[in-house]
């Protein structure tokens, strides 16, 4: 009777990041949540100093899980069934974030299509209109709120086109990166790599002054601007964190590969950045469609 080989399967020791990410999306939830509950007076609630500790925890949270995982990585523990199990956990990430995205292009779908022109007397509602206020009219963008201000647009032009030709291009500098690696040239793998990086930092810088020329009083597009200031923002905010997010990630894989980590073989941590990267850059296309053209 022959005895058979198994592949050994790394089993970790117990975590504190999982409880410790918990806690940071329990902060960054309440945070926010008392933040845009008291916009007229942030200050009262000490919800944004909430929302900041929450931010600061989920990246200490993750840089030190990072560590973790990049130590065991270095010392030999994983084995091709562990990256499998990586590859398969990514994958699934990914998944669950198209589902998050696509719960809110639903909502913003829902209020144009239907609710919109349900409200506005479409079929036998003709009176509906009438109960909300005088100078309602139904149609998109909903610019005019109930307390008489009327905000303006944002337009596709401007900052906007600029975000997404970086973005853009940031994905095709992280594919030849990608390459560069494969083909074992360390030097244009950090330039196209540390570009990537540089082009999302810009992207960020970008969408603040999108932010604050939103705020600004010519245009007066809050947060609270009704449906379409609440659409707007948390589209673009929630993506806005997921470039963060993106950024971090990959900065992380610069100093690894200034580090010599990676080979064209064995280099998973980066592939699953750059997959990371790319779904964020296919939700800007959507969202620079359907939010700022559409």
């Amino acid at each position: 009777m022959t005895t058979k080989e198994y592949e050994s399967y790394y089993v970790p020791a117990q975590s504190k990041w999982p409880i410790v990410g918990a806690i940071a999306l329990f902060l960054i939830a309440v945070g926010a949540g008392n933040y845009v509950a008291n916009l007229n007076n942030p200050d009262s609630s000490g919800g944004g100093w909430v929302l900041l500790a929450g931010i600061a925890l989920i990246i200490y949270m993750m840089f030190g899980w990072f560590n973790n995982v990049i130590t065991e990585s270095m010392s030999g523990k994983y084995s091709h069934q562990m990256d499998n199990s990586f590859r398969q956990g990514m994958s699934w990430f990914i998944f669950s974030e198209v589902m998050f995205f696509a719960a809110f292009f639903g909502a913003l779908l829902y209020a144009r299509t239907f609710a919109v022109p349900w409200l506005g007397g479409a079929g036998n509602n003709a009176a509906t209109g009438a109960i909300l206020w005088p100078e309602f009219t139904a149609t998109w963008p909903l610019v005019k709120t109930p307390d008489g201000t009327e905000t303006t647009a944002m337009g596709w032009y401007g900052l906007p086109l600029i975000n997404t030709i970086l973005l853009l291009t940031s994905s095709i500098t992280a594919h030849l990166a990608h390459v560069a690696l494969e083909q074992e040239k360390r030097g244009l793998l950090k330039f196209w790599l540390g570009l990537t990086v540089l082009l999302g930092c810009v992207f960020l810088y970008c969408q603040g002054l999108e932010y604050a020329h939103g705020y600004a009083d010519e245009m007066k597009l809050y947060l609270d601007s009704g449906i379409y200031g609440n659409t707007f923002y948390l589209l673009t905010g929630f993506h806005g964190m997921h470039v963060t997010l993106g950024t971090i990630m990959l900065l992380v894989m610069l100093i690894r590969v200034f580090k010599g980590h990676f080979t064209p073989k064995n280099h998973f941590a980066f592939q699953a950045a750059s997959w990371y990267w790319h779904f964020v850059d296919v939700v800007w296309v959507l969202l620079f469609v359907f939010v700022y053209i559409i």
